[in-house]
């Protein structure tokens, strides 16, 4: 349980997707602007990352791994069919994200307009797919696959909300022009990582 528990925490704070891989950047950038279409894409990223990463575990371990054919008959016991992993993960995520944008727009239709092009987007977010190579890459069982999961879109939700509190506070500050919009949000986003730098001294 420790274990778990610190494979969370560490996923949140010292690994966090945006601060410390970079990965996500264009909607983390894009969609910052308010607090409000930042908590919605947050959610949206925590639900597809949660759903696809553990069902990419599942699909690598049951179908794509050398002997993992075996269950269907012993002379499928030698296929290795992991260089399709990159494929499936990605048709996994795509799949995902269309259903979630399906349920915003029946049940949150002015969030599914304030995401706009950046929900199906989702489909490309690299912290998505990144959770579900690291899983393969650190060979997590599926329980630690699921935490990793939930820990990774939770750093990257507080990662995006944390960042459009700060610029819905910049707007009444005195900001040079040539740093207007994306300059300074460059600047704060490279602060906050230097921050979060900071959690890399913890051993878990």
């Amino acid at each position: 349980m420790e274990h778990l528990a610190g494979i969370l925490v560490k996923s949140i704070f010292v690994e966090n997707a945006i601060f410390a891989f970079f990965l996500g950047m264009c909607s983390f950038l894009a969609v910052s602007k308010s607090i409000k279409t930042a908590f919605g894409l947050g959610i949206a990223v925590i639900f597809v990352m949660v759903l696809t990463t553990p069902a990419n575990y599942l699909i690598l371990t049951y179908l794509l791994k050398e002997d993992a054919l075996a269950w269907i008959h012993p002379s499928l016991a030698g296929v290795d069919l992991t260089f399709l992993a990159f494929i499936l993960f990605i048709s996994v995520i795509a799949g995902m994200v269309q259903l979630v944008e399906m349920i915003i727009e029946k049940f949150l239709p002015a969030l599914y307009n304030s995401l706009g092009i950046f929900l199906p987007l989702i489909t490309v977010n690299c912290s998505i797919l990144g959770a579900a190579l690291f899983m393969q890459e650190r060979e997590y069982n599926f329980a630690e696959t699921t935490v990793f999961s939930l820990g990774m879109g939770i750093g990257f939700f507080l990662a995006i909300v944390a960042l459009a509190a700060v610029r819905e506070k910049l707007r009444y500050s005195h900001i040079p022009d040539p740093l207007k919009g994306l300059g300074i949000a460059m600047i704060i986003t490279g602060l906050m990582a230097l921050a979060f730098l900071s959690f890399a001294g913890i051993q878990l």
